[in-house]
């Protein structure tokens, strides 16, 4: 053997044994969290999260996000937990967007933890389910009054981890109600229907947008549009004072656009402005308050998981609000409007409503052909998280910008969802997909469409979901009896950049819709050039000023199809003061 043989071997050795030494590894990390007795005597149910954040811009609790800039969140589920009763955070809690907390480096953070508290509803299906109810904030596990929390403390993790202990001793505070004004009303009514099938009582609320001259005129009666969309605490976007000339200006990260505070006071007082013009039509508008234990709002359909919101909106609100502020009370003269969750919510309630409703105007809408549920096709698709291939992990993206840059995976957002809470409770937008097209399962929550942490899809949910709530394959499955029903009702707007894919599914609706005969759709689909989530229709102002003008952008529009859709003798001139 020579030297350089010997030499060859030496190294290799050298190498194999260093590779053996044990590799330095951070000692476990744990906290030890409770609540209180200071707060209530009695045991919880809920969701614990601990949060874990590495500035102090703000508390850890409002920093979990899909974004690049998320800090960190762990949750466990608890059970009838007692005050003063100690819950473990280790390694085996599962935590987004690092898994283990184990893995969290060493250096300085702020901690904060937090209760989600859970209510138990009997259903009338005869399940018992426990589950965190609204209480007027609009479903924010982190602001919704009666949570429990602490204040954050500052702590060193050090390379062999650390042992931590958490108070909760604080509770959110109740919201404020909003009141009445000139314009604005606001009214709440119990659902017996909703009532019925949570097993306890049930509120649904609206905000109503008054006509100038309502009082002046009481032989007026009004059309109706709905601007469906997410929980609205007030009637947004209106106002009748100018702008506050000492308002500091804010910058939105979202559009890039400073001082956008001052925008949005600006384009609120110019619809004040239009609204009691001379020649504008007068109408009502109504925002509708439809917040659930699952979500901001219950996507306005009849939910296996959610109750009869479909029949109650449809059946008791809005007739409640026409006879309280004297609409016409007629299919011909309600429309339906919004964007996003609104632009799903808007479609769907046209579908599965036809006779009620005289033209929808959906923009960006959530996914309208579940081939395209974002970018999973879930009929063909095996999981949601990966593209398919025999050799690699590809994950499929969540988040994108204009020029495609991505920014967050399903995945990613997923598993955040998972972190705040299980069984569909994490109060956010997978999981409320999953709540209102989900059949129940025997447990008494929704099935998973996929597994929350594999990504594994389930066919058999998916096909339930195809035949109740696909809204492109409904409209073909049964265009003989809902296309004359539906001519000239369907108008639906999406940017071709949208950040979260939804135009795909619109494409895909739009290749059905210009397809239909006997009759044809003789709707409309439109796509905003490089535009993002989410545009509705106007080529001429960019998305952060034409999100702020839905409730005057598609009045012409209805104003035309009233004229030529409107009944004999019905009222075209009472409201035309």
């Amino acid at each position: 053997m020579n030297n350089n043989a010997i030499y060859r071997i030496i190294i290799y050795l050298a190498a194999f044994f260093v590779g053996c030494q044990p590799v330095s590894k951070k000692s476990s990390l744990t906290f030890h969290v409770h609540f209180s007795s200071s707060l209530t005597a009695e045991a919880q149910d809920g969701r614990l999260l601990l949060l874990i954040s590495n500035n102090n811009e703000n508390e850890p609790r409002f920093q979990l996000s899909d974004g690049l800039d998320t800090q960190l969140g762990y949750g466990v589920d608890v059970d009838n937990l007692s005050p003063g009763e100690p819950v473990l955070f280790d390694s085996k809690v599962f935590g987004y967007p690092i898994e283990s907390m184990d893995n969290i480096p060493a250096g300085d953070y702020y901690v904060q933890a937090l209760l989600n508290r859970y209510e138990t509803y009997t259903l009338s299906s005869g399940h018992t389910v426990k589950l965190p109810p609204d209480r007027g904030e609009g479903q924010q596990w982190n602001r919704k009054p009666g949570n429990f929390y602490s204040d954050p403390v500052k702590i060193t993790i050090g390379e062999e981890g650390g042992n931590f202990k958490l108070v909760i001793d604080k509770e959110i505070p109740p919201v404020k109600e909003p009141t009445n004004s000139e314009f604005i009303k606001h009214v709440k009514i119990k659902s017996e229907k909703l009532s019925q099938f949570w097993g306890k009582d049930v509120y649904l609320g609206a905000h109503v947008l008054l006509p100038k001259g309502f009082e002046e005129h009481p032989e007026a009666h009004y059309p109706l549009m709905i601007f469906h969309g997410h929980f609205p605490a007030e009637f947004g976007g209106f106002r009748t004072d100018p702008p506050d000339p000492n308002l500091a200006p804010d910058y939105s990260a979202r559009f890039g656009v400073e001082g956008y505070n001052k925008i949005v006071q600006q384009e609120a007082y110019d619809f004040y402005k239009t609204w009691t013009s001379d020649n504008f039509p007068r109408m009502l508008i109504v925002k509708i308050q439809h917040a659930n234990p699952y979500y901001d709002d219950s996507y306005a359909v009849n939910s296996a998981n959610l109750g009869p919101y479909g029949d109650a909106i449809t059946y008791e609100l809005i007739p409640y609000i026409e006879k309280q502020f004297r609409g016409i009370g007629h299919g011909w003269a309600r429309f339906l409007y919004g964007g996003s969750t609104g632009g799903w919510e808007a479609l769907a309630a046209q579908v599965f409503y036809p006779d009620k409703y005289n033209g929808c105007f959906a923009a960006c809408p959530d996914p309208i052909d579940f081939r395209a549920y974002t970018l999973v096709n879930i009929y063909e698709d095996k999981n949601a998280y990966y593209y398919p291939s025999e050799f690699k992990k590809a994950l499929r993206p969540g988040h994108r910008d204009y020029l495609g840059v991505v920014n967050s995976s399903l995945k990613d957002m997923n598993h955040r969802e998972l972190v705040l809470g299980t069984k569909s409770r994490s109060g956010q937008q997978w999981d409320i997909w999953e709540a209102v097209y989900s059949p129940q399962g025997d447990d008494g929550y929704p099935k998973r469409l996929w597994g929350k942490y594999s990504g594994d899809i389930d066919p058999s949910v998916a096909s339930y979901w195809q035949e109740n709530y696909d809204l492109r394959h409904i409209l073909q499955r049964d265009w003989d009896k809902l296309g004359p029903k539906l001519e000239g009702k369907i108008h639906i707007y999406c940017g071709d950049m949208d950040n979260y894919y939804l135009n795909n599914a619109v494409y895909l609706m739009e290749a059905f819709l210009e397809n239909t005969k006997n009759p044809y759709y003789n709707g409309e689909v439109d796509y905003g050039d490089r535009a993002e989530h989410c545009w509705n229709g106007d080529h001429e102002n960019p998305n952060h000023i034409s999100r702020l003008r839905y409730n005057t952008q598609y009045v012409p529009k209805i104003l035309e199809r009233i004229k030529n859709s409107a009944p004999a003798g019905a009222d075209l001139t009472s409201w035309r003061y």
